[in-house]
């Protein structure tokens, strides 16, 4: 299946594996590029040094073309943008809008810088900036997310920008990608289906907490970093919903100091990070504080295996997902249905020739 995802970032099909911190590692990456899909390293919760390994890493598994995502507003994105020019990834993704000047850097050197939005304003931006495509995100999207429907948000972007748009927020099958097709999208993005894989790399125990969800047990809520948040309901949750802000901001601050330890980060750089996030997202400092919980309650869950000491983020899809195929086997079943219901609606519409190609 051709599409203008596929002929700009020389992928196979037209699926993105998203960059999910402490889950989209090489492992996960190297397999969802083997597929056939984009894979996308999640550099955020890594030193440089680590993202260099990874990337490298990567590269020993696969010839498939990848991504790398990262902060635009890190104090370090220049080290991260220089490891991925030198070393040829394909595609760089940004969580936050990049700056002119860094996406100018990075297709000045080849790759193809796709940000992720949740507005209309913010993809006609980053496309008057030079974005190559944009991923949007609906508020059916895990982690933080906005309030606009998918269904919503994206016709409205693909009528204002004129650069592929790849559709994120509630996808995880072929009917999905045929439908994000039928609105104009290039493509998908996909998350908690790629985190429910065998080559995921999160615990079993965390797996089956997202299998045993029912999607009335996806919540959203500010009361981890106070950031609109979409996680799976626990009673870490509940907790910290029923948590004063006195206490919460006390647990923030040691989180933040593991983090810290962990990122390789300085004080200084930790500061000057807040400082970034404070301005981008017009935070009060008792946010920003609490932002700094999010790292470390997500590695508690992702990497440590502690359901209940961690938060888990997670699409609304969670509450349809039933299995944990290779991605693979993920991403032929995704190919495979979409091409029996585009096969399907051209009997039903008695056309001579469907083409998911554009041909």
């Amino acid at each position: 299946m051709r599409t203008a995802l596929t002929e700009l970032t020389g992928v196979r099909h037209p699926i993105v594996q998203t960059g999910m911190g402490w889950v989209a590692g090489p492992r996960l990456v190297s397999a969802a590029a083997r597929a056939g899909a984009l894979g996308i390293l999640a550099s955020a919760t890594m030193t440089t040094d680590l993202l260099l390994e990874a990337v490298r890493e990567v590269k020993s598994r696969t010839d498939a073309p990848f991504g790398v995502n990262l902060r635009a507003d890190a104090s370090d994105a220049r080290d991260r943008v220089r490891i991925i020019i030198d070393e040829g990834v394909k595609v760089a993704s940004f969580a936050l809008a990049p700056s002119r000047e860094l996406i100018a850097e990075l297709k000045d050197a080849g790759v193809v810088v796709i940000p992720s939005i949740g507005a209309r304003r913010h993809a006609e931006k980053v496309a008057a900036w030079g974005a190559d495509a944009v991923i949007v995100q609906g508020g059916e999207g895990g982690g933080h997310t906005g309030d606009v429907a998918t269904t919503v948000l994206l016709p409205q972007v693909v009528d204002a920008v004129d650069i592929p748009v790849i559709a994120a927020g509630g996808f995880h099958d072929g009917r999905g990608l045929v439908a994000a097709l039928a609105y104009g999208a290039a493509g998908i993005a996909v998350g908690t289906r790629f985190l429910l894989t065998s080559d995921s790399t999160v615990p079993d125990a965390v797996k089956a907490r997202y299998l045993a969800a029912t999607v009335k047990d996806i919540t959203l809520t500010t009361a981890v970093d106070g950031l609109p948040h979409r996680m799976l309901r626990t009673e870490l949750v509940d907790a910290l919903e029923r948590a004063g802000r006195t206490r919460a901001l006390a647990q923030a601050v040691r989180r933040a100091a593991g983090f810290k330890k962990i990122s390789g980060l300085s004080w200084p750089q930790m500061i000057r990070d807040g400082l970034a996030m404070k301005h981008g997202k017009d935070l009060s400092w008792s946010q920003v504080l609490l932002a700094a919980n999010t790292p470390m309650l997500l590695r508690a869950s992702m990497v440590e295996g502690r359901a209940d000491l961690g938060v888990m983020a997670s699409g609304q899809v969670a509450g349809l997902i039933e299995d944990v195929p290779s991605c693979e086997e993920l991403v032929a079943r995704v190919m495979t249905e979409a091409a029996r219901v585009l096969g399907a609606l051209q009997i039903a519409g008695g056309a001579d020739k469907v083409s998911p190609s554009g041909d």
